[in-house]
């Protein structure tokens, strides 16, 4: 027997007797927990000084600008004045970098709120008056509300997260002058703000909305019928709350993959490939846009998808609870979805110290493991959790759509849905690390050039999604045998329980980026770019586990919000054969690509912006260089190679040209000839620039105006390309369910979920592979013939391509597929109630039908 339960004779079933105060004490108290862990550490984080310090640990230390000689200390240990005075350089640098930063996430942010403003209101507006109108008004404007605090949560998630991210990324940055285990204490502390305060906040917020409800609905806990003031209304007003957050989560992930993408590709279009600029470099103008990227895409835009996603998951759990006839009467059921929450938290909190103190990391090899744990820790402490809150707040057996489920059987779907989400993030570590085989055999493919390397990442992609696709499937097959739709929402909740911690893990990412573009930008010594390219290289790993993290909590919540939506309209047994269901799923099939084309081309055409505008500033440096005072250094540029090449392809040219007699054959060798001659003009001008830039690297500086500018161009872009995709997913569930009719609107929801996993899935891990891979080839890992292959090398060069074309991939389109499956359910459970019935069908199938 279930603990804590007495026998209830008249209905003949076990309830729970836990009092209400137990939910309470649970429901409010963890979160605040939580979000004074998230302010002490933020508190800690501030109180390190953003000075750099020259260090007199080891004579490596005193290395700065590629110096080879030590620092010169006096005997008190104080830096010389001549040394000083570079130490004082890149502290003034740091200023001005961590400045630029902040004020260009700012920028975009602020700008992009505007946008989200009217959007709430507009969107609100429509959906007050259409469930008002419809139904009856106590939905519309409850549902209303829910939506705009919603919006308004979701917004301050992700300025948490990203106020967060460019306030420790300098620090991070001069932490990690004093050691790798020092930087690393120090990202993952801030990442950990984000993680608490995101949970804790979105936990909060609802208990709080919960209680004004059930103040506001005088028959709630009471009757679970269909009237204004029942507890399935009131709980059907609620979602109104994930809606609101996935909204936002649209705006943020789609506006905010395409600014950091654009800014990205941009910057190594112009940089890396152009002008071989290592990463980083502060002549690039694009480089300040590219770091801010990191902060409104990886943090903002992934805080937002995930506070969408925990709201979802619960208001869908909610909503099938309410649907239970010996659910909806107690208060502490009803709360189950969020308790099984407030129990991840605290699993979540207990973990944390394993990383901070229990097991700090103390050497390289350390910091991949030690986040790795974090996952698996966070796993095994929620696991009798699960059983806990299950057995202590739901009853013995209930009846959910006409299924009895018992508490035992609630608590395997979670755990079904938690063992998954770590199942599934560490293939995605597989198949996206360089340290398996892999991606490395990707990097291995480069040998042959760009085009087999791209071939052989879109098969790793497709490959990775198997293991990943049968996780979920079993998640869904245990949660629809042993408890109907109400549980596969249970899996849902079961896949976020250790959000927080996938939130630290993830934001730890983009941070330790940030540092590492600091310290480059800023000219640290290289034993601070080294220690924060080790801790970023494991940050790239766990933001793959990340993704694969959220696609698949992303799955189960969309299957989650259809079971809700189904039940709500009255669908228990969809019939897939009909001309109505079949037009339906092709249709969804279709919309994730129709979205992907949306996203890949609003990259593409805000990259070009940029590399233009890139182009044109460092055309217009060099074009004020006195060359003929400077010393150029040719042949390391190439250029005897080049001058070789060119003068065998004229001689070659003219002899072949001497014996061609018919005039068609020496127009075609003339025009083959015309073009070797351009490219080998195209490639002499870039030695010309690189050698130019060798001699006088002053002179292409970049100003904080033409750092801006870059900034502008993939802010504006960015915000009015986010918009046609937003509408498509948006209105597609709303037309078709007004038009066509819910049967049609279920096929189109199954048929998005089904493609837009496996697409999110494939086309996530590709572009991380492909990152890998080029970062496996730079580091000097990859062997061919004997001769280690790295930087400048054709394979390298190679990879580039390849990491080029995935950004977007991983970044921009394939994560935001999540917003398209869970954003079409959850707005289809909203609206459900004013479609027309599936009786009498849609407007067009009315049509039809006569």
């Amino acid at each position: 027997k279930s603990l804590c339960h007495t026998q209830n004779v008249e209905s003949n079933m076990t309830f729970s007797d836990t009092p209400d105060y137990a939910v309470l004490l649970l429901g409010f108290g963890a979160p605040v927990l939580g979000l004074l862990f998230a302010v002490y550490y933020t508190m800690e984080t501030a109180a390190i000084p953003v000075v750099y310090r020259a260090s007199n640990k080891k004579e490596e230390y005193g290395e700065i600008d590629g110096k080879s000689q030590p620092l010169k200390y006096g005997s008190n240990g104080s830096v010389n004045e001549a040394d000083s005075s570079e130490v004082q350089k890149i502290n003034d640098s740091l200023i001005r970098i961590s400045g630029l930063i902040t004020r260009g996430a700012n920028s975009f942010l602020y700008t992009e709120y505007g946008y989200m403003v009217i959007f709430m209101v507009v969107f609100g507006l429509l959906v007050l008056f259409v469930l008002g109108g419809v139904r009856n008004w106590t939905t519309g404007i409850g549902t209303a509300v829910s939506f705009w605090v919603g919006c308004i949560t979701s917004i301050a998630s992700g300025f948490i997260g990203m106020r967060i991210a460019v306030f420790s990324n300098s620090r991070t940055a001069v932490k990690s002058n004093e050691g790798i285990g020092e930087g690393f204490t120090t990202a993952f502390k801030a990442g950990s703000v984000m993680g608490f305060a995101l949970v804790s906040l979105g936990i909060l917020v609802l208990m709080i909305l919960v209680e004004v409800y059930k103040a506001l609905f005088s028959n709630a806990y009471k009757d679970n019928g269909d009237c204004e003031s029942c507890t399935v209304t009131m709980y059907e007003c609620i979602a109104g709350y994930g809606l609101g957050g996935s909204s936002i989560a649209m705006f943020g992930r789609v506006g905010g993959g395409i600014y950091t993408k654009a800014a990205d590709v941009g910057a190594d279009l112009a940089g890396k490939v152009d002008q071989g600029w290592d990463e980083d470099d502060p002549r690039n103008p694009a480089v300040i846009a590219d770091n801010v990227g990191d902060n409104v895409g990886d943090i903002a835009g992934m805080g937002a998808d995930l506070f969408g996603s925990f709201a979802e998951a619960t208001c869908a759990a909610l909503v099938l609870c309410a649907q239970s006839p010996d659910l909806s009467v107690h208060f502490t059921s009803m709360s189950f979805p969020i308790l099984v929450s407030v129990g991840g938290l605290l699993a979540c909190f207990l973990t944390s110290f394993f990383a901070t103190h229990f097991f700090p990391v103390k050497k390289d090899a350390d910091v991949e493991t030690c986040l790795k744990l974090q996952l698996l820790i966070s796993t095994i402490i929620s696991t009798p959790i699960v059983f806990f809150i299950s057995g202590i707040f739901l009853p013995y057996s209930f009846d959910i759509s006409g299924k009895t489920v018992y508490w035992y059987s609630a608590a395997i779907c979670i755990l079904a849905g938690l063992w998954s989400g770590l199942i599934i993030g560490f293939i995605t570590e597989y198949y996206t690390s360089f340290s398996y085989r892999p991606t490395q055999r990707l990097a291995e493919s480069c040998e042959t050039g760009p085009a087999t390397n791209i071939i052989y990442g879109l098969a790793l992609g497709y490959k990775s999604a198997i293991i990943p696709i049968v996780c979920l499937c079993i998640t869904m097959f245990l949660g629809y045998t042993l408890g109907r739709m109400f549980g596969i929402a249970c899996g849902a909740l079961g896949i976020l329980m250790t959000l927080a911690t996938g939130l630290t893990i993830d934001a730890y990412g983009p941070i330790t980026d940030n540092a590492g573009g600091i310290a480059e930008m800023t000219g640290m010594p290289k034993h601070v770019r080294k220690n924060t390219d080790k801790l970023d290289a494991a940050g790239n790993t766990t933001a793959a586990i990340g993704k694969g993290f959220a696609i698949g909590s992303a799955a189960l919540v969309s299957l989650a919000l259809f079971g809700a939506f189904a039940d709500t309209v009255g669908i228990y047994e969809l019939q897939l054969i009909g001309a109505w269901q079949f037009a339906g799923l092709v249709l969804g099939a279709m919309i994730p690509y129709w979205f992907f084309a949306m996203t890949m081309e609003s990259v593409g055409q805000a990259a070009n912006k940029m590399v233009l505008e890139v182009r044109r500033q460092v055309k217009e440096k060099r074009r004020g260089q006195a060359d003929s005072k400077l010393v150029l250094d040719y042949k390391s540029q190439g250029v005897d190679k080049i001058r070789q090449s060119l003068q065998a392809a004229l001689e070659g040219g003219i002899s072949q040209n001497k014996n061609i007699g018919n005039v068609q054959e020496l127009s075609n060798s003339v025009g083959e000839l015309s073009k070797l001659l351009k490219e080998k003009q195209e490639e002499l001008e870039v030695a010309h620039g690189k050698a130019l830039g060798a001699a006088d690297p002053d002179s292409l500086e970049t100003t904080d105006e033409q750092y801006e500018k870059c900034i502008a161009i993939a802010t504006d872009a960015s915000l009015k390309e986010m918009i046609a995709p937003g509408a498509l997913v948006l209105l597609t569930p709303i037309v078709v369910g007004f038009l066509f009719g819910v049967k049609m609107l279920a096929g189109v929801l199954l048929g998005a979920l089904a493609s837009g996993v496996s697409m999110a899935i494939s086309a996530s891990n590709t572009g991380g592979a492909w990152d890998n891979a080029k970062k496996y080839i730079g580091a000097g890992h990859l062997v061919i013939n004997g001769e280690v292959r790295g930087k400048k090398t054709e394979e390298h060069n190679a990879a580039i391509i390849g990491d080029t074309v995935g950004d977007p991939l991983k970044d921009t389109s394939g994560p935001a597929l999540n917003i398209v499956m869970k954003l079409m359910a959850i707005v289809s459970l909203v609206f459900a109630r004013a479609f027309p019935s599936q009786s009498k069908g849609g407007y067009v199938q009315q049509i039809f039908d006569h």
